[in-house]
């Protein structure tokens, strides 16, 4: 069995990510010569080369892509193990609640709130995420719980609970050809702009790229693209803006989500409070 140690893996990864060496020693904090003789020593290790090398250039071989994507695995479940274990040991005494930015429909202070008065409680740490990655917060442990929305986020291996539910809106400049309709249909969409989400595979977009709703809003009020979203994140809508209900979209629920392995009593204690915060909630209302 050929062994190759952690920091080596890191090694690897970084420079594939880059494939750069000096962009790579710096993000790893070590000097260019001690990551090429690093490099070298995988290779030689593993009897393949991994990386082609120019004076201009550095490109993954086949073998450098497969190692990239399995060893980049292998690190994060790695880390998963160690949070894992340091949370089921009881180190930790803090709960982190991960969410896109203003991703809560507007319950996240009533939750807190509802969340302290029960028994037991501890700080609660708000990460926030891109488009594509909090339900991989939840399931490598760089968080306990998470607001997450349905159908859009892959809820595959989390327990979850239904917190909101709501309508989906598209938002257009306020001179657009749907801005005066009381509602529209996904038909009436056909042709126009979407965008194209960071880190979101597949989709509907030919758009420009963006990471978050603040971005997206940005480009449509440029007329670069429309969007399609729950209403609650486009509440109050920007100036220049206007928001249109879609009728045959699939309503969006925003759920709280945890992974389904995970019974932790500061976990089920969260998950009360924010189930009994939701009804108290009024609704976002066209």
């Amino acid at each position: 069995m050929i062994d190759l140690e952690t920091r080596e893996l890191e090694y690897f990864i970084a420079l594939a990510d880059e494939l750069h060496f000096g962009r790579a020693a710096v993000r790893l904090s070590i000097a260019q010569p001690a990551l090429s003789k690093a490099i070298r020593r995988i290779e030689s290790r593993l009897g393949v080369p991994l990386f082609i090398r120019s004076s201009r250039h550095v490109e993954l071989t086949p073998a450098g892509k497969a190692l990239q994507e399995h060893g980049r695995h292998a690190l994060n479940a790695l880390g998963a193990a160690v949070r894992h274990a340091r949370r089921a040991g009881g180190t930790s005494a803090h709960l982190r609640l991960v969410l896109k930015p203003g991703g809560d429909a507007g319950l996240l202070s009533r939750i807190l709130a509802e969340y302290a008065h029960q028994p037991g409680a501890c700080q609660v740490d708000i990460l926030f995420s891109g488009p594509a990655d909090r339900a991989d917060f939840l399931r490598d442990g760089r968080a306990d719980v998470g607001l997450l929305y349905a159908p859009f986020d892959d809820l595959d291996g989390l327990a979850h609970e239904t917190l909101y539910t709501e309508d989906r809106v598209v938002i257009v400049p306020s001179g657009h050809r749907l801005a005066g309709h009381a509602s529209v249909r996904i038909s009436d969409l056909e042709g126009e702009t979407l965008p194209r989400w960071k880190g979101v595979p597949g989709g509907d977009g030919t758009g420009p790229e963006v990471a978050d709703v603040v971005q997206m809003l940005q480009m449509i009020t440029v007329s670069r693209m429309i969007g399609v979203l729950p209403r609650s994140l486009v509440n109050p809508v920007p100036a220049g803006l206007v928001c249109v209900p879609v009728t045959d979209a699939p309503p969006s629920r925003l759920v709280l989500a945890w992974n389904a392995q995970d019974r932790r009593p500061l976990v089920a204690s969260f998950v009360a409070a924010a189930t009994q915060a939701a009804p108290a909630h009024d609704p976002v209302r066209p």
